[in-house]
């Protein structure tokens, strides 16, 4: 669960979004239980939250000890298609994060990975500017996002859509100009490019390509059959289509291009079923039937609390390797959520109880992202006996749609400005005073002039190739309303001078 810092004009529409709200096919590996009738609560709630942030499909697994309890798809998983299945896949997002885990913690146990060893041990070529924090960082750190890389640049090598062989070292070779924005060990920071880092250290230590290895170690074992390392392989097999959101609406990205060197931090894809063969490992001290993928030890390593998270005051629990740990009333969560562009996920379970739940959705938006995590919470803090705790961040649904306002707004800006400047040439007695003329008609429309031309800062920063991808309407509307608010600002004060410095006829 990440909050992304640097939103900060898209986090203000959605505060005026709330402020003008309030005033105005195959056979299941393991087969669910044949009585459903205790998940309906879940269910409401599953569909009352896709009518409230029009998500168009959702698949669900409940699991409980060893057993896949319940297996539901509520919407479409295509335009005009059906409902999706147990098998239906979608993409997991940053869940993938704890595979990737699971296959260093598998590492170490075969004795080929140190969990304090330097990443250099492994990658001898890895480099960031600072050559001693080069020498500091260790495969512990990568796992608990410690490594000192800033959010900001985990986040920019999402849009990094080039598709090579090679892509993820090209990515992480790039980064020996990188200078870390904290000490290596020091302080939480959610970054991307901790997990890819990863990924190779799995290939350098295991020998095999990191999409073999997941395959051959992971998936496979856990008869994982309908989940993919490839989105070309996942569309011959009933991949759900994707949605964008636009303004609060899902419109459907069927061609949507993904970035190939994050593979191991967020593009895995995976279907309801498999996951709630892999939480039934992970609930089960890393047993799936009669395979073992990892000791009980090495499971509660991957799920034990190591950093605290916490974000713009707000506690997020604590971050494990791959998990986020988190209490709410007298229950324990450990869960992750996942985001790319058009598809969203979530994976938690309440260990004491030994219960686990897996939702996934086919739609998405950079400004839904905390109000997914919430919507995931929501149902797992249900399957625990909890009661859902309240939304922080339900307004940034309406954010979405109230970004509509920024144009409709400067359109009346305009007409009124005009207006206000045939009265004068009209009724000259009317014009103001200098003193008047800046305190009453000049500055104070500067300031919403000022405010849409901050929409423009992320898209004049490296963060503009990641607002395309995940928030396109935000990108169209800075780019319209954002350049016209500076263009209009001056233009409206010379309009404003001209007129009052004519000679009335």
């Amino acid at each position: 669960m990440k909050i992304n810092k640097l939103l900060f004009p898209a986090l203000v529409v959605c505060a005026v979004a709330a402020v003008i709200h309030r005033a105005f096919a195959r056979p299941a590996a393991a087969k669910p239980a044949p009585n459903d009738t205790t998940y309906d609560a879940i269910d409401a709630y599953i569909m009352g939250q896709m009518r409230r942030l029009k998500i168009p499909g959702v698949s669900l697994a409940i699991v409980e000890g060893d057993r896949i309890m319940h297996l539901r798809g509520f919407g479409k998983a295509r335009p005009g298609g059906e409902s999706p299945t147990p098998q239906t896949p979608f993409f997991i997002g940053s869940v993938t994060k704890s595979f990737t885990a699971l296959a260093i913690m598998q590492l170490v146990e075969a004795g080929k990975v140190e969990l304090d060893a330097p990443v250099q041990r492994y990658l001898p070529w890895f480099r960031v500017a600072d050559p001693d924090a080069s020498a500091q960082m260790t495969v512990r750190h990568l796992l608990n996002h410690t490594s000192g890389m800033s959010v900001l640049q985990g986040q920019v090598i999402l849009s990094e859509l080039e598709d090579s062989q090679d892509a993820t070292e090209t990515q992480l070779r790039a980064l020996s100009s990188l200078k870390l924005s904290q000490p290596v060990g020091s302080k939480f920071q959610y970054n991307n490019t901790n997990y890819n880092i990863l990924g190779l250290i799995i290939e350098a230590a295991s020998g095999e390509c990191y999409p073999d290895y997941i395959q051959s170690h992971i998936f496979d074992p856990l008869e994982m059959q309908h989940s993919y390392t490839s989105k070309a392989a996942a569309q011959k097999n009933g991949l759900a289509m994707g949605y964008r959101y636009w303004f609060g609406h899902p419109v459907p990205a069927p061609n949507l291009s993904i970035p190939p060197g994050s593979l191991p931090s967020g593009q895995l894809i995976s279907c309801a079923e498999d996951m709630a063969h892999y939480l039934i490992a992970h609930l089960n001290g890393g047993r799936y039937r009669d395979v073992q993928i990892l000791s009980e030890a090495g499971i509660d390593e991957l799920h034990r609390g190591a950093v605290e998270w916490r974000e713009m005051g707000i506690d997020f629990g604590y971050y494990a390797m791959g998990w986020v740990i988190q209490g709410f009333g007298k229950s324990t969560i450990v869960s992750h959520t996942g985001t790319v562009p058009d598809f969203g996920a979530f994976a938690g379970f309440v260990p004491k109880q030994k219960k686990g739940i897996v939702l996934l959705s086919n739609a998405n938006h950079g400004m839904m992202k905390v109000t997914l995590d919430e919507f995931g919470l929501g149902a797992a803090q249900q399957l625990a006996g909890e009661r859902p705790e309240g939304t922080i961040f339900g307004a940034l649904y309406l954010g979405m749609r109230a970004m509509l306002l920024i144009p409709i707004l400067q359109i009346a800006s305009v007409i009124d400005t005009l207006r206000l400047l045939r009265r004068w040439r009209a009724e000259p007695g009317l014009r103001p005073s200098r003193g008047r003329l800046w305190r009453q008609h000049i500055l104070p429309p500067l300031i919403p002039n000022l405010l849409a031309a901050l929409t423009l800062v992320p898209m004049l920063s490296k963060m503009r190739g990641w607002v395309r991808l995940f928030m396109p309407d935000y990108s169209l509307i800075a780019w319209i309303s954002g350049g016209f608010a500076v263009i209009w600002t001056f233009l409206r004060i010379g309009l404003i001078l001209r007129t009052l410095t004519k000679s009335p006829a």
